[in-house]
C-alpha cells in the first residue's frame, strides 16, 4: 500500500502499512474524508513526521486528538497553523516555557519549528471530524501510532518522551526505559494545569539539559 509519508519513516513504517488494520484504516479515513469535513487537510496527515525525519528524533511530545475546529490543526499535536489562536493548551504550554527558559511568548502557534528540530508531535489519533473530538478513535490510528513508539524506542537511542496527562502516561509501557528518558506530568489543559498539574514541570529546561548530556543540540523551544 501506498502512504505519502517521509521515505526516513517509510523505511520502518512500511510492515504496518501493509497490515490488514490499516488497510481498512485507510479506507475509512477516505470515506470520512468524502463524506465529511475532517482535520487536518488530506496533505498533513502525517506532516509530524514529514516535518521529521526518523533519524532526526530526539524529543517525542503525545497527544491524543487533532483540533476539530477550523483551520486549527496542521498534523502536529498541540500546534495550530500560523495566524490562528491559540488553544487553552498551547497557550499553557506557551506560559510555561517563557518562566521555564525565560524565551517569549510567541505571536505563532506553528510547532512545525519544533518539529524541525528533531521534536516529534505524535497524536495518537491524526484525524478527527471537524467538531467532533475523538470520532476517529478506536478505528486502527492508536495501533499505528503505538508501533511508531515501539519503533522509536527499539530503534534509537536517548530519545526525551514527554508524557503529560493521564492518556499519555498510558504510552509508558511502550517504551524502553533503560534507553530513553521518561518526563511526565499534568496535561496542559486549563482543568489539569489549574489544579497545579502542568505549571512549574520545567520539561522544556529539563529536556535540553538531558540533551547536553548526551552531547547533542538544545531545542530552541
Amino acid at each position: 500500500m501506498k502512504v505519502n509519508i517521509d521515505p526516513s519513516w517509510k523505511a520502518h513504517l512500511q510492515p504496518e502499512f501493509e497490515k490488514d488494520y490499516f488497510k481498512q484504516l485507510t479506507q475509512f479515513v477516505r470515506q470520512e474524508y468524502k463524506q465529511h469535513t475532517c482535520y487536518p487537510k488530506g496533505g498533513d496527515i502525517f506532516a509530524a513526521f514529514d516535518h521529521c525525519p526518523f533519524q532526526e528524533v530526539k524529543v517525542v511530545v503525545i497527544g491524543q486528538d487533532p483540533y476539530h475546529g477550523p483551520n486549527q490543526a496542521n498534523g502536529l499535536c498541540f500546534s495550530v497553523k500560523d495566524g490562528i489562536p491559540h488553544p487553552p493548551s498551547l497557550v499553557n504550554i506557551f506560559k510555561e516555557i517563557k518562566v521555564d527558559v525565560e524565551k517569549p511568548y510567541p505571536k505563532s502557534g506553528n510547532l512545525e519549528r519544533w518539529a524541525q528540530q528533531g521534536v516529534l508531535l505524535l497524536n495518537a489519533t491524526l484525524t478527527v471530524r471537524a467538531h467532533q473530538a475523538g470520532s476517529h478513535q478506536k478505528k486502527g490510528w492508536e495501533e499505528f501510532t503505538d508501533a511508531v513508539i515501539k519503533i522509536v524506542s527499539e530503534k534509537q537511542e536517548g530519545v526525551v518522551f514527554l508524557l503529560w496527562g493521564g492518556f499519555a502516561k498510558k504510552k509508558m509501557v511502550l517504551i524502553d526505559k533503560t534507553k530513553h528518558h521518561i518526563l511526565t506530568s499534568g496535561h496542559p489543559s486549563p482543568l489539569s494545569a489549574n489544579r497545579g498539574l502542568w505549571f512549574g514541570n520545567q520539561h522544556f529546561s529539563k529536556t535540553n539539559t538531558i540533551l547536553a548530556q548526551k552531547g547533542r543540540p538544545l531545542i530552541s523551544w
